[in-house]
C-alpha cells in the first residue's frame, strides 16, 4: 500500500515540477515537433550511409514539398581497429561518426539559423566468414546513420527554431 501512494506521489511532483519548469510536450500543440513537421528539406544521399541518415531524417521531419529550412548535414565516418589476435588480425571495429549541421531558411544565401554538431559510435566484429564481416560493418553503418539522425532531430527539437516557425 505504502509503495503504491509513494509512487503515486513521485508522479504528481514530477508532473508538477515539469509544468513549473515550462515543459511542453515537442509533439503538442505549437510544439517544435509540429512546427517542422515537412518544412525541412534534408540532403540528397550521395553513399550507403547518407541514404540511411536522409531515410531517418525524413521518416522523423516527413518529406519535405515546399520547405521552409534547408538542412545541411555532411557526414565524416572513422573506422578503428579495437580488438586483435595474437596474430595481429583485428576482431572488432568501432565506426565514429560525426555531422556537423546547419540549418538555414530555404532562400537561397540565408545565414544559418541553428547549427551544431552530433557525435555516436558503433561497433561489429569481424570474425567468421569475409561475407558475414561485411554484413556486420553494414549493420554497423544503419545504426550509426540512424544514431546520428536521430540526434540532429532532437537538438532542432529543443532549439528555438520549432516554437519559432507559423
Amino acid at each position: 500500500m505504502w509503495c503504491s501512494d509513494r509512487r503515486r506521489l513521485l508522479a504528481l511532483s514530477a508532473a508538477a515540477l515539469a509544468a513549473g519548469c515550462g515543459f511542453a510536450p515537442v509533439y503538442g500543440p505549437g510544439g517544435a515537433g509540429r512546427a517542422l513537421q515537412g518544412q525541412v528539406a534534408v540532403p540528397a544521399p550521395d553513399t550507403r550511409l547518407g541514404y540511411h541518415f536522409t531515410r531517418r531524417l525524413e521518416a522523423r521531419l516527413g518529406r519535405a514539398e515546399a520547405p521552409r529550412y534547408r538542412l545541411e548535414a555532411p557526414l565524416t565516418v572513422e573506422r578503428e581497429g579495437l580488438g586483435t589476435t595474437a596474430d595481429g588480425r583485428t576482431t572488432r571495429y568501432q565506426l565514429i561518426g560525426r555531422a556537423d549541421w546547419r540549418l538555414r531558411p530555404a532562400a537561397p544565401g540565408a545565414e544559418p539559423v541553428a547549427e551544431g554538431r552530433v557525435r555516436g559510435f558503433t561497433g561489429y566484429s569481424s570474425t567468421g566468414s569475409p561475407l558475414a564481416a561485411r554484413a556486420a560493418e553494414r549493420d554497423a553503418e544503419e545504426r550509426l546513420a540512424t544514431l546520428l539522425a536521430d540526434r540532429l532531430v532532437e537538438r532542432l527539437l529543443m532549439s528555438d527554431i520549432g516554437a519559432a516557425a507559423p
